[in-house]
């Protein structure tokens, strides 16, 4: 415990201007506006290369949820620059949303690139609150990389089975906490102050696996993986999907 406060003192000395800034309330709205948008591009586009094949598999039975009409209507969580959109079946209708709207110039440029997809609309909304979106109205539901930065991921899950249709499905990656004993959940101490402050409210330790065994699925299916990124303490992971 004392090494994890020394470290986290030292961590947040190293980061003090971005302290100072956020004193003065000018931090959030740079790193909302700016700063958040350009870094998750960038470190984007490493996770993706080393996420790849499990999002291929993810995503595989995405068609076996079409509806009734044959139709696949997906609403995707956080959907920031649009990295997702490749995996999708040819013809599903999209429907976008964001608690921040300043991923606009990239999440074109991911449009542009895969025009096999009907985008629907683009909703400013954060996971706890999607009254935009009518109950039961979606056949499946994504969200990667967002959980850890969500305000109350138990109001996200509800909001989430609310829209869903009865056997529609929610697909998920997820960095999670390492496990307690090791160096990798130590370091994740160590960095979760600083590490929340700078990446906009993204919480390391967090066992999402637990909150997805509490939330009321049918089925659910999770599988922890190792997705390493150089110098960042994310590599532990959850992937998998559950059905209402």
């Amino acid at each position: 415990g004392a090494s994890v406060l020394l470290l986290r003192a030292c961590l947040a000395l190293l980061a003090s201007p971005i302290y100072l800034l956020s004193f003065l309330g000018m931090w959030e709205p740079f790193c909302r506006k700016i700063f958040f948008p350009f870094i998750l591009e960038k470190i984007g586009v490493v996770h993706d290369k080393k996420s790849k094949k499990h999002k291929q598999e993810l995503f595989r039975n995405l068609p076996d949820f079409r509806g009734p009409s044959g139709e696949l209507r997906l609403l995707e969580i956080g959907t920031g620059s649009g990295s997702n959109f490749q995996f999708y079946p040819p013809g599903c209708k999209v429907t976008c949303s964001d608690i921040n709207p300043n991923f606009q110039e990239s999440l074109s440029r991911s449009m542009k690139k895969n025009q096999h997809l009907h985008y629907e609309r683009f909703l400013v909304a954060a996971g706890e609150d999607l009254h935009q979106v009518p109950s039961g109205s979606v056949d499946a539901v994504v969200c990667t990389l967002v959980l850890c930065s969500v305000s109350s991921v138990g109001s996200t899950l509800r909001e989430v089975l609310r829209v869903l249709r009865p056997g529609g499905a929610f697909y998920f990656l997820e960095h999670v906490a390492a496990e307690h004993s090791s160096w990798k959940y130590f370091w994740q101490q160590v960095c979760y102050p600083t590490w929340k402050l700078v990446f906009a409210g993204c919480c390391l330790t967090r066992e999402l696996w637990k909150n997805l065994e509490e939330a009321k699925f049918s089925e659910l299916k999770i599988q922890h993986i190792s997705v390493a990124l150089p110098w960042m303490p994310i590599e532990p992971h959850i992937v998998g999907y559950g059905v209402k």
